[in-house]
């Protein structure tokens, strides 16, 4: 019998960006044009890794538990959502390539309401009807983890942010994604080590 799949840790931070230079889209200034659009824009990133690869993108659902708003190495904004909360990780695959893996945090009553395919793209699910939705990129960083080693075949450190969806004013879902530098590929190099060592 398999074992229950469980979370994985939040990875660890090595450096972040000043919170008002992620908001004013300014991040940092060694990043190329690129990679500034993929990480700062307010575009779907399951979008964006379509049109880049040109291959679907699957939702490889990991886990989905009960969390905490105090939980470590969460986000600060996540205190804003009400409790209980449900903390979700996927790894968004093209082609049978991980080339991100992400985790949400989501009040227990909107996660039954908007994630009902719990393998369906968050973007797709809260847009569906058409509805409103404002995206605010709240935080930008260089994260590790050993995990994310193994299945990105790459040693980091990675490239991470963090955004908050809205709807009518209220947050609806605090999420951190983590890219793999296979993105390099279509986006060009980022000097991960080199800037990390530099900031």
């Amino acid at each position: 019998m398999n074992p229950t799949p469980r979370l994985h840790p939040s990875p660890h931070q090595l450096w972040q960006a000043p919170t008002d230079a992620v908001l004013s889209a300014e991040g940092p200034r060694q990043l190329p044009g690129p990679w500034r659009l993929m990480l700062l824009g307010d575009g779907s990133p399951t979008r964006h890794l379509r049109l880049l690869t040109g291959s679907p993108v699957a939702v490889d659902l990991i886990a989905m538990e009960a969390d905490q708003t105090d939980h470590p190495g969460a986000p600060k904004e996540v205190k804003e959502l009400m409790a209980p909360l449900l903390r979700r990780q996927v790894w968004l695959t093209c082609g049978g390539t991980p080339l991100a893996w992400a985790e949400s945090w989501w009040n227990q009553a909107e996660a039954d309401w908007h994630l009902r395919d719990r393998n369906q793209p968050i973007w797709k699910s809260l847009t569906e009807g058409r509805s409103e939705l404002f995206r605010e990129v709240d935080g930008l960083a260089l994260v590790e983890g050993d995990w994310l080693d193994q299945t990105f075949g790459h040693r980091g450190p990675y490239w991470s942010r963090h955004y908050r969806f809205f709807r009518q004013g209220k947050a609806l879902t605090v999420i951190r994604e983590v890219f793999s530098p296979q993105l390099e590929t279509w986006l060009g190099p980022t000097l991960r080590q080199e800037f990390q060592q530099n900031s």
